[in-house]
């Protein structure tokens, strides 16, 4: 049984080997895309005011042929560094998700040189024991309420240094961690209610109230929580019986795993007095940190912000000294350096689709394909098309203003009501995103987790199929009826 399990574990590292690194997976995708804008069509849509979005949006039925702009070597090798700062129409910069890692790394950095969370950590395993299983339900629901209600997605980059310490600790392993924020906040945006930055918009885009579908959509995010609660679940306690049974398991003493290295949860640690205040206020911060962003509007700039002067004040708190806690700072922001880099090649992918201008094209052949299908068909070819369409735009927010406006209005035409356009498109972007290669939250989070990407699609695949085939029902007899 122990040689099987070792020649089992020696083919995971051949097979690891041979995979390639998320930074060369994503720089193949730019030379793709670059190919691409060789041999396909340029062309774009009429851009109009949508009075619900308040700015322009593509115009169904008005695409044409441009001028082709194929992106040479050149536009390759500049397309990462555009990525970091060059806004695409529907995307957003990546300069300030990137800048909001390194200051999270920098404040991990920091509260880390006090001892705190480590001795909470310990604490914590301690008095939890024999119930840790179900911290998983409980963290999952958290994560799957910030994702319906407000879209919750980069800001979860925040939590990953802080949970997955703690699921090692309690005899889990990386991936548990980050499938706790991972498929928990996916879920939720799968799910979305009243998320502003996927239904909201998308439902203004489609001409429709938000409300409308409401109901389909609140069944769609109960049963897909409880689907992946029980996935993760079962997978952790799994892993907690044989740690040779994780997906990670001849990674536990990798170098570039240092930080995730498990703590000794057999002797009882004692807080000191500062330790207590900086737990507090490293609780605290977090706790800001989602107020602002919920209601008062924050984003990277401000988040960041929060993060260096909650870092001051911890190291002020803890007496570090300045050369003490400056080098912690940067250390910690140097550990998640490869983290920034990552989400600027995943950027570089969509700048080099909107230069050699192939967006609008390869929109308008899903809008071919889908005109004129009856109620059901249409409803899974939208699904189809808008997973798919997800991998080239990642974003929601952006997905929905270039797409819903084309796509939504054919549903008219199959006889299904708009909101079901909206549900569709919603699903399958929140389960596309939850393994885009070209989605920073994704790359950012297996980064962090130290988890590499192939190990997370062995992971995930099963559940993916759950998702896929559980959203395909509710939509199909919801156009049925």
């Amino acid at each position: 049984m122990q040689d099987d399990s070792q020649q089992g574990l020696s083919r995971v590292e051949h097979s690891t080997a041979r995979f390639p690194t998320a930074y060369t997976i994503l720089f193949l995708l730019i030379v793709v895309m670059a190919a691409l804008t060789w041999v396909m069509p340029a062309g774009q849509y009429d851009q109009a005011m949508n009075e619900a979005l308040g700015k322009d949006a593509p115009v169904p039925g008005t695409f044409h042929t441009v001028e082709a702009e194929p992106q040479g070597l050149i536009d390759v090798l500049l397309a990462p560094i555009a990525g970091f700062y060059d806004p695409s129409e529907y995307v957003a910069n990546a300069i300030d998700v990137s800048l909001f890692v390194l200051v999270i790394g920098g404040f991990l950095g920091v509260v880390n040189a006090t001892g705190a969370v480590n001795t909470g950590i310990e604490r914590s395993i301690v008095g939890l024991k024999g119930r840790e299983k179900w911290m998983i339900p409980v963290m999952m629901a958290l994560f799957a309420l910030g994702g319906t209600t407000y879209g919750m997605a980069e800001e979860t980059l925040a939590f990953y240094p802080l949970l997955i310490p703690v699921m090692i600790a309690a005899g889990y392993d990386a991936v548990t961690g980050v499938a706790i924020i991972m498929l928990g906040a996916g879920v939720g945006v799968l799910g979305s209610t009243i998320n502003p930055f996927s239904t909201a918009i998308a439902s203004n885009a489609a001409g429709i109230p938000f409300t409308q579908g409401m109901g389909l959509r609140l069944a769609i995010l109960a049963l897909s929580w409880l689907a992946a609660v029980i996935f993760v679940m079962r997978y952790a306690e799994r892993v907690r019986k044989d740690p040779q049974r994780s997906v990670v398991a001849d990674r536990k003493d990798s170098n570039e795993a240092h930080f995730l290295q498990g703590h000794d949860a057999t002797r009882i640690a004692s807080f000191t007095g500062k330790q207590k205040i900086i737990l507090i206020v490293f609780g605290v911060t977090f706790a800001v940190m989602i107020w602002g962003v919920s209601s008062q509007g924050w984003w990277m700039a401000e988040m960041s912000a929060l993060f260096l002067g909650s870092s001051i004040l911890i190291g002020l708190i803890g007496w570090m000294g300045e050369k003490t806690m400056t080098t912690a700072f940067v250390d910690g922001a140097r550990d998640l350096l490869g983290v920034a880099l990552v989400i600027g090649l995943a950027r570089g992918i969509v700048v080099v689709m909107d230069n050699g201008m192939i967006t609008a094209t390869i929109l308008n052949f899903f809008e071919g394909k889908i005109t004129g299908m009856s109620s059901i068909a249409y409803v899974n070819a939208m699904f189809g098309t808008e997973a798919l369409l997800s991998f080239i735009v990642p974003s929601t927010s952006g997905l929905a203003v270039l797409s819903m406006p084309i796509l939504a209005p054919l549903s008219d035409f199959a006889g299904v009501g708009r909101e079901l356009a909206v549900t569709s498109f919603q699903t399958a972007i929140g389960i596309t995103n939850l393994i885009a290669p070209t989605y920073a939250v994704v790359v950012g989070g297996l980064a962090i987790g130290r988890v590499p990407y192939d190990r997370w699609l062995v992971f995930i695949w099963p559940l993916l199929v759950v998702l896929v085939v559980l959203c395909c029902a509710a939509i199909s007899i919801a156009a049925a009826l």
